[in-house]
């Protein structure tokens, strides 16, 4: 039975993972990428501020996911 529950906690812990690196393209890289391509629209001021934040934002939700994921594998049996 341990073989199967290994299984399933290296299953969640790449779902967690997975998760955290769409956090990762979708919240921080793809508004960088648009910033330096000039697609965002953000010229400084608020917007600005509401890019770091946003992407501050994404990046530690993709370390708190990537995190649990680790915890996650500390699971196995």
């Amino acid at each position: 039975m341990s073989l199967i529950a290994n299984e399933r906690t290296k299953l969640t812990a790449n779902a967690l993972d997975r998760a955290s690196t769409a956090c990762l393209t979708v919240g921080v890289l793809g508004p960088t990428v648009a910033t330096l391509y000039g697609i965002g629209g953000t010229n400084g001021g608020t917007l600005g501020f509401l890019f770091v934040a946003g992407s501050l934002f994404w990046l530690i939700a993709a370390a708190a996911l990537h995190g649990m994921a680790r915890h996650t594998l500390g699971g196995l049996r």
